[in-house]
């Protein structure tokens, strides 16, 4: 008898565990249910027109100054005077889509610094002609980054825009750049 009785003890605790964490699990879920999330953006609109304005003031380089298509605002904005000579004015942009253009505007590059950064990338041969003075660039597979590079080399200074916009989206900022700066 009193194995029996063991044998019913021990078979107890197991269930008892068992029934015990179905317990906690149905509670934690309950809990994950009812809890509210934040789904908006944690960045917050950056006013990139008087960053870009101190910038100019405080270097005498002319940055890039975009009119900004409707739903698109930045989130980024930043003057980085390089240690290797190469200076770079950085703007992120983002659309109503969650869509992303960095635009990283760099003074007296070099060959070096151009090939770090488009590391990865391929020349996109399916591209169509639109902005044909850029150079579209893909990623390889393998790589970690965004989708698409555009590259516009300049005396003195080069223009890459990466991110996930479309071509279309990309051509837009493309075209302010080159009719700010295409004479240059």
């Amino acid at each position: 008898m009193s194995d029996s009785a063991a044998k019913h003890r021990a078979k107890q605790t197991v269930n008892n565990l068992l029934l015990s964490l179905l317990a906690t699990s149905g509670l934690v879920l309950v809990l994950v249910l009812i809890v509210p999330r934040d789904d908006s953006s944690r960045h917050q609109p950056v006013d990139f027109a008087s960053v870009a304005s101190s910038t100019e003031a405080a270097t005498s380089n002319n940055v890039f100054t975009p009119t900004l298509p409707d739903e698109w605002w930045a989130n980024a904005a930043r003057w980085s005077p390089g240690t290797d000579g190469v200076d770079t004015w950085y703007l992120g942009l983002v659309g109503g889509q969650n869509q992303f253009v960095s635009v990283k505007q760099a003074f007296n590059y070099n060959a070096t610094w151009l090939a770090l950064e488009t590391a990865g990338y391929l020349p996109d041969t399916a591209s169509s002609d639109s902005n044909p003075k850029w150079l579209k660039l893909t990623k390889l597979e393998d790589v970690k980054g965004d989708p698409t590079i555009w590259v516009y080399e300049l005396p003195n200074q080069v223009f890459i825009l990466k991110g996930t916009a479309t071509a279309s989206e990309f051509s837009t900022f493309a075209n302010q750049i080159e009719n700010e700066f295409g004479s240059d």
